[in-house]
């Protein structure tokens, strides 16, 4: 920017666009000091390097407001866990449903786990049975992001929105 470029000759392109040709960078210098505004390299390594007049404060200002706009529009996914059991009543299963279904239409993905205590390990089928009711009961809103696997003690499968909500 200004009399920080370094290279002799400039290809100058005025702030409506036009091309002004190449220049010496002394001379562009002073032309956009007349005009009020900063000589600034937009393509430094080009033959010769190309540089614009335009306001680099205001530039700068449009530029960071361009990227808050753009931040605000993305939409962070959260992981939440639900934590199950395999011999769950009905009703606290109804209770951790609508917790789950609530979570997935926020947007968020969800990870179901299960703990196997003691002799409960030798019937992780139910566990595993459960685990499906939930996703089962769930497909209108999530689809799988992994199926249910052990991981020792624990078994755990994720859900995640789907993208027509």
């Amino acid at each position: 920017m200004n009399e920080d470029i370094r290279a002799r000759e400039v290809m100058v392109i005025d702030e409506s666009g036009e091309k002004l040709g190449t220049l010496d960078t002394n001379e562009a210098l002073d032309m956009a000091y007349e005009r009020e505004l900063d000589l600034v390299l937009v393509a430094p390594n080009a033959k010769p390097p190309v540089a614009k007049f335009m306001d680099y404060n205001k530039y700068r200002y449009e530029q960071k407001k361009k990227a808050k706009e753009a931040k605000k529009k993305q939409k962070v996914m959260q992981l939440k866990e639900l934590r199950l059991s395999p011999k769950i009543e009905k009703h606290d299963f109804e209770t951790k449903l609508r917790k789950g279904r609530k979570f997935l239409e926020d947007g968020d993905k969800l990870k179901i786990s299960i703990r196997f205590r003691g002799r409960e390990m030798a019937h992780t089928d139910q566990g595993r049975d459960v685990m499906l009711d939930f996703a089962k009961r769930c497909e209108d809103i999530a689809d799988y992001e992994s199926r249910p696997k052990q991981e020792g003690r624990t078994m755990i499968m994720t859900l995640f929105p789907k993208k027509d909500k």
